[in-house]
């Protein structure tokens, strides 16, 4: 992949965001439940104000939107700005900034336009429920999860060195 393509990435991870949301919000009732692995996994209509994990979902500052939509701007463009360079990346770097904007992307794109997060995938073992997530926290985990093997991947030396 070169150049803007890491950019059709992040796109698509927005797309495909944008898409899974909107059947969620059109076809499942908020709060509802339909279980697809009995005692493992379901799929819910979850709004969440806050940031990753509903952190800052019970404030009552009127600053919190300002706060939550200012930082993913911040962070958005940082990224952006960082991918501009993907020729000169390793592809597990570039893959993984990719995936982290397109996720950011999704989740500003919703607190803009409506002020909370739509959440739809839900995971539990019993009681013990991990907190809904949607496809933009997915990329944004996966991302990150490749530049960290990046960083920790040993570097290689160029021959002769």
């Amino acid at each position: 992949m070169r150049g803007w393509g890491y950019y059709l990435l992040s796109a698509g991870v927005f797309g495909l965001d944008r898409l899974t949301k909107r059947v969620i919000e059109t076809r499942v009732s908020v709060f509802d439940t339909h279980t697809v692995i009995p005692g493992f996994f379901d799929i819910v209509h979850a709004r969440n104000p806050g940031a990753a994990f509903s952190m800052f979902a019970d404030s009552t500052s009127p600053w919190r939107p300002f706060f939550l939509v200012g930082l993913s701007i911040a962070a958005l463009l940082l990224v952006a700005w960082m991918l501009r360079k993907a020729t000169t990346l390793d592809r597990a770097t570039a893959i993984g900034l990719s995936l982290i904007l397109g996720g950011a992307l999704g989740n500003v794109f919703d607190r803009i336009m409506s002020g909370a997060v739509t959440d739809f995938l839900d995971f539990y073992i019993g009681v013990h429920h991990w907190p809904a997530f949607n496809v933009a926290d997915s990329a944004i985990v996966t991302g990150s999860s490749l530049l960290l093997i990046s960083l920790l991947r040993p570097k290689q030396q160029p021959a002769g060195a």
